[in-house]
């Protein structure tokens, strides 16, 4: 098997398995998409991909630049990862009652991360992220929830390896 040049050629083409104890015998069959089986064991690692090379190309995140994002966990993860191999420096803020072996995983990928009082909830991270990039001209927020590229990565991808 020939190597990979990057761990980034690793995200998506992952395996999907058939759910043989779910469905009745009459039923129609059932897979699942084993998403976790990505590098960073996120199955939000093909969007954060997907997010940054698309800010990339349309020059919303050069060299030099900071990813910042609002998250609760597997977005993070996978923006953690995907920024710490593309060489961005990585602030993402959560709620200060996500778990500790959370902040210590996306620590471990070099990602600052900055915690907002847990009664704020995510509402309150969201702010927090808003004001950094509000702050800082060189600051890239991908907002997963309004990006394009999150739902068009599955479009061009994961539904062609599902189908």
């Amino acid at each position: 098997m020939k190597p990979y040049d990057n761990i980034l050629q690793l995200i998506g083409h992952t395996p999907m398995v058939k759910l043989n104890r779910i469905p009745g015998p009459n039923d129609a069959a059932i897979y699942a998409k084993l998403e976790h089986f990505n590098p960073a064991g996120s199955v939000k690692d093909r969007i954060a991909l997907s997010m940054i090379e698309e800010a990339e190309k349309e020059g919303k995140l050069k060299p030099g630049s900071t990813i910042v994002e609002p998250t609760s966990g597997n977005t993070g993860i996978g923006l953690a990862m995907v920024g710490a191999v593309k060489g961005y420096r990585v602030i993402l803020v959560l709620p200060e009652d996500m778990s500790y072996e959370r902040r210590v995983l996306l620590s471990s990928y070099g990602a600052q991360v900055v915690l907002t009082p847990s009664g704020e909830g995510m509402r309150g991270s969201i702010v927090k992220a808003e004001e950094l990039v509000r702050d800082n001209s060189d600051y890239f927020m991908p907002q997963q929830f309004n990006n394009p590229a999150n739902p068009d990565i599955h479009r061009k991808t994961t539904a062609r390896e599902i189908l």
